[in-house]
């Protein structure tokens, strides 16, 4: 299966059922789940979603969830570009990266990639991305790959993880702001 999308690092590729124990051993990781749930799903969980986001891939050609890897094969975490409730025109970024690749600015890089790709072949007209408001990291993130802070809301959790209580951020970048970033850097590698 050819991938999905190239990087300078890596490939991400459409998830598969046959990544299901690679998926399980990342949300094992406490401290991949740290600002998302306190327990790891389930495997029967897990395999769930991976069948549902191949179906939203086929409803929703070039939407979904991909496995990222390096040029070597070895599996870094994931990346996705989900269709929401808003639908096709403002998808959602996601990342989760193996601890033993964070810091090394895969994450900025394969969101980058996406955020082009919604805008340049997916005709989206905006991308968005969620975290809690106290996950730095990211939130730095979701900057450098050009969303900017819109908002802080509040989720009622049973359950709520610590930070909660400052509520969730929502970033987004529109179809105008990321044009107008590319004509900009375009200038300046020209000047």
């Amino acid at each position: 299966m050819s991938p999905y999308l190239t990087t300078e690092r890596m490939r991400l590729r459409h998830l598969r059922e046959a990544d299901l124990d690679r998926l399980v051993e990342l949300n094992a990781d406490p401290g991949v789940m740290r600002f998302l749930d306190r327990r790891p799903p389930a495997r029967e969980a897990v395999a769930a979603e991976i069948a549902e986001l191949v179906a939203m891939g086929e409803r929703h050609l070039g939407y979904g969830r991909f496995a990222a890897e390096d040029h070597r094969g070895a599996f870094l975490g994931w990346f996705g570009l989900i269709v929401t409730a808003e639908g096709p025109a403002a998808p959602s970024l996601g990342y989760r990266l193996c601890r033993a690749h964070w810091g090394k600015g895969l994450a900025t890089e394969g969101g980058r990639a996406l955020v082009d790709r919604a805008f340049t072949d997916l005709g989206a007209e905006r991308v968005t991305a969620e975290t809690m408001s106290v996950n730095t990291a990211s939130r730095r993130v979701m900057e450098k790959c050009g969303l900017r802070y819109v908002r802080t809301f509040h989720q009622h959790f049973d359950d709520p993880l610590p930070g909660t209580e400052h509520g969730e951020v929502r970033y987004e970048i529109t179809r105008q702001a990321w044009h107008r970033a590319r004509t900009d850097l375009g200038r300046r590698t020209t000047a």
